[in-house]
């Protein structure tokens, strides 16, 4: 009466069967609140192996393996180099090992009879232990694993053909050791990555599937593993599906004589074989329809940046895995990718962008490859947000590929006005300023201030921004004539918009710096943001040699130069190490240049501030910060700068973009999407925040 329930084949078909339209799923329960981490350490990959078996005979909730090709990945991901503060040394593999409790004293039981294992085996040489939020860093950076093997520079990539093996716990010593010999007999280095204490093992051999020798090997590689794994009695797909990779093993690891039920199966949900051709039976084979051309010549694609940490653009955009990671929804933490959480379109996530522009750079036939209009469309929504260059695992920067096309495509095709309006904006505040007043009237008058945003194609809902007339130097000489005797001597860089636009933090930095007594320097200079922003990279290249020279000059001598507009400091330490500049003394600047929080939080460490030095009034202060801050910085150190005060009570908005990325919010084609991923979160935290509420 009940019928036949079809949940478990349908699950498993990978589409092949029917076109599900609705899913009731079945909930597990929520895990214990409370947790530890204990992370061993090993000089060798058989000692961590070895370790497996022992260890699971605690009541782990997690056993998980990373080895060293991946942990030195995480070296070159911002967001993962943070979260390997608790590696020691430089292991060869490790384990996270997880225990979870509703109790304090059943946690500590758990842990303490772990590390009583971990001690017993002797195998590793380190087993730091994490706790609360260190767990789910610890975690996170388990998670980014497999998408950071993007990070691997060259064409010699972690191949994802046998990474799903399991077998059975107690045979997985002896399965990789065989594994490694197969390895070894091909000459091959691989990825070794599991889920340790299911036996579950993400194997990659590091192939270039550009060449058809290494096609070869991605074949004969899968064909003896799958062998193996049949041997072992092991699952060829343990975690995930077959796909076209795995599919066509199926006969060899269940049989042809189930393999034909599965065929019959098929013919009789889908007699047309409508659904997801390919897989599962009649396979596709593993080795046709692979992303590259094989044996290819690679092209040649000179650049006015500098893309040689990858080898070059074409390769820089290479580094797109797959992953997905960029197509998240904005409920999730992270800004990455703003346009995408917009238009939920595929073309606006750092994944579409980054594969359009490797299929022109491979395909296009043009002498430019940049000068494609399908290229422009791509990029167009793109807010250079940077979010991609720290939240993607591969570290696809979209934003400075979206300033090289740019430069490119824009040398073919000429350069627009109103980009040359953008780029150019410094000089036109320059100018506006000696004459503000008269200027903002301007810009305030209707008919006057609407023209001029017709004419350059800006949005009529958005007001042009006021432009200010303020001698920072008096500033400077007013504070100091009233602070207390300087501690140490700093460069306050006043960039193009403290010095025009948002002159009030200017003034405020001098008032903060000079009171908690630093002798302060002041530094004027155009960072080139507009420029890298707009494509004008050879005006861009020309600031940052001009602003080398002098800033050297004052890094020689030690000094910290501060800066306020993230999008400006950062850049130093950013976009000006593609401009091919003189390497020593960029590294010098870019490693002597902060944000002001930056610097003050570090002072707060040293204890050269403290509390005491600032206001015991009670404020309540919610924190939305620069994208470009999140993305080459840290939230955390705003954060840590405005707890100071006793009584502060501060809170970091849980926000993507603002949406405007500097002049994309103005542009007329624009608004629409800017206002959209400003709804987001930003803005209605905002709206909610109390009015006594300082949002900052």
């Amino acid at each position: 009466d009940q019928g036949i329930n079809l949940c478990k084949l349908l699950s498993g078909s990978e589409g092949t069967l029917a076109f599900t339209t609705e899913i009731v799923l079945q909930l597990t329960q929520v895990p214990p609140k409370r947790s530890a981490m204990v992370v061993t350490h090993y000089k060798t990959l058989e000692d961590c192996l070895m370790d497996v078996a022992p260890l699971m005979a605690n009541s782990l909730h997690t056993c998980e393996m990373m080895d060293k090709v991946i942990l030195d990945c995480t070296k070159n991901n911002r967001t993962q180099l943070a979260n390997r503060f608790f590696v020691e040394g430089d292991p060869e593999a490790l384990l996270m090992l997880e225990v979870k409790s509703d109790t304090e004293e059943d946690l500590a039981r758990q842990l303490e009879k772990l590390l009583q294992t971990v001690k017993a085996s002797g195998l590793s040489y380190a087993s730091p232990i994490l706790k609360d939020g260190d767990v789910n860093k610890a975690i996170e950076l388990r998670k980014a694993g497999l998408g950071l093997l993007g990070n691997i520079v060259g064409d010699r990539k972690a191949v994802a053909c046998i990474e799903d093996t399991a077998v059975a716990l107690e045979d997985l010593k002896d399965f990789i050791g065989e594994f490694s010999e197969i390895m070894k007999g091909y000459g091959q280095d691989a990825v070794y990555y599991a889920h340790a204490g299911a036996g579950e093992l993400h194997l990659r051999p590091i192939l270039n599937l550009k060449k058809s020798a290494d096609v070869g090997l991605f074949r004969d590689i899968t064909t003896d593993v799958a062998r193996l794994t049949k041997k072992y009695n092991g699952s060829f797909s343990g975690e995930h599906g077959d796909g076209i990779v795995r599919a066509e093993f199926i006969p060899l690891m269940i049989g042809e004589k189930n393999y034909e039920l599965l065929k019959r199966i098929k013919s009789y949900f889908d007699p047309h074989n409508i659904f997801n051709p390919g897989k599962i039976v009649d396979a596709f084979p593993m080795d046709e329809s692979l992303r590259y051309e094989v044996d290819r010549e690679e092209p040649e694609i000179s650049t006015m940046m500098d893309f040689s940490d990858s080898e070059g653009i074409l390769k820089a955009a290479e580094k797109c895995n797959g992953s997905g990671d960029c197509r998240k929804t904005h409920q999730v933490s992270g800004a990455m990718c703003p346009s995408y959480h917009a238009t939920k379109n595929e073309k606006d996530t750092t994944r579409g962008r980054a594969n359009t522009l490797r299929e022109f750079l491979t395909s296009s036939e043009k002498p430019n490859k940049f000068n494609n209009k399908e290229l422009k469309e791509v990029f167009d929504l793109c807010l250079s947000c940077k979010a991609c260059s720290s939240e993607c695992p591969s570290n696809v920067d979209v934003a400075t590929l979206k300033a090289e096309f740019l430069y490119q495509y824009q040398e073919e095709n000429g350069y627009p006005l109103r980009g040359k309006l953008f780029a150019y904006n410094t000089k036109l505040n320059r100018l506006g300023s000696k004459m503000a007043g008269i200027t903002n009237a301007v810009y305030d008058s209707k008919i006057l201030g609407g023209l001029i945003k017709r004419s350059a194609g800006v949005a009529t809902e958005r007001n042009l921004p006021k432009v200010f007339k303020v001698d920072f130097d008096k500033e400077l000489q007013k504070a100091n004539n009233q602070s207390i005797k300087a501690k140490s001597k700093l460069v306050l860089y006043i960039d193009e918009f403290t010095n025009y636009l948002d002159v009030e933090l200017g003034r405020d930095a001098i008032e903060v710096l000079t009171r908690l007594g630093y002798e302060v320097e002041l530094f004027y200079g155009e960072s080139g943001r507009t420029y890298i922003s707009k494509g004008f990279l050879r005006q861009a290249k020309k600031l940052a040699a001009k602003n080398l020279e002098q800033l050297s000059v004052l890094t020689d001598k030690g000094l910290p130069i501060l800066g306020l507009e993230p999008s400006a400091i950062l850049s130093f330490r950013d976009e000006y190490k593609r401009f091919g500049l003189d390497k020593g003394k960029m590294d010098a600047v870019a490693a002597n240049s902060f944000l002001i929080e930056e610097f003050l939080a570090k002072e707060i460490q040293l204890g050269h501030i403290t509390a005491d030095q600032f206001t015991t009034e009670a404020k309540t202060v919610k924190i939305h910060t620069h994208c470009h801050q999140k993305s080459i910085s840290n939230q955390k150190v705003t954060f840590d700068v405005l707890n100071l005060p006793q009584n502060y009570s501060v809170s970091i908005i849980s926000s993507g973009c603002c949406g405007m990325a500097g002049s994309f919010g103005y542009e007329k084609e624009h608004y629409e999407v800017s206002m959209q991923v400003g709804e987001l979160k930003l803005f209605p935290a905002v709206r909610k925040a109390a009015s006594d509420v300082i949002i900052a």
